[in-house]
């Protein structure tokens, strides 16, 4: 069977969201996907031509001021030359993102991701769990402990490094990597029994 290309393109602006790329990226290569992490303020025509050829991206961001940061945005934007060419058509989607505030409105930046996805005509993948610490048998180590059904997010406090990125944030953001990689498995096969 076809390994899926799973592709992260992602911001980060002090280290806390490059961890939560590296954990995607973890997750979706124990799933067997071949996974490519570009750092979207640094592209180069060798790393868009990994995006167009891949079977899903994962797009990545902190949450700055209620959206994504302005890298991204600028990414984004770039990305209008892909959808000119329908060159993301029909390819799968997911994302992550990291704030210092518990909600931080990072679902804002998730949606922002939901609607470039869209543009794109691409097939949204979302985070596929349960909220987790919502009752009094529960706690802050478990999956999904922020309770987003969009995609993966993560909380940092603001006076401490990317080492300090909650290891639940961390399990979350490989189990998206997984999920979006097997998602990617079965769309692969999907479209080869169609075609025979």
């Amino acid at each position: 069977m076809t390994k899926p290309v799973v592709s992260i393109a992602y911001h980060s602006g002090y280290g806390h969201t490059a961890v939560i790329a590296e954990a995607v990226r973890d997750g979706a290569a124990s799933a067997g996907a071949t996974v490519h992490l570009l750092s979207v303020d640094e592209l180069t025509d060798a790393e868009w031509e990994l995006l167009d050829a891949s079977d899903a991206i994962i797009f990545g961001s902190p949450t700055y001021m209620g959206t994504a940061s302005g890298a991204f945005h600028v990414f984004a934007e770039a990305t209008s030359k892909r959808w000119f060419a329908d060159a993301w058509q029909d390819k799968l989607a997911a994302g992550f993102t990291n704030s210092a505030s518990k909600s931080g409105d990072k679902l804002h930046t998730l949606q922002f991701f939901q609607i470039l996805a869209a543009q794109h005509g691409m097939h949204w993948v979302n985070l596929g769990l349960k909220p987790g610490w919502n009752s009094s048998t529960a706690s802050e180590h478990d999956l999904n402990r922020l309770g987003i059904f969009a995609g993966a997010g993560a909380q940092t406090n603001s006076d401490e490094g990317p080492d300090a990125v909650h290891k639940a944030d961390i399990a979350t953001a490989e189990h998206l990597g997984r999920r979006v990689a097997d998602a990617a498995r079965t769309f692969i096969a999907g479209r080869a029994a169609v075609t025979a």
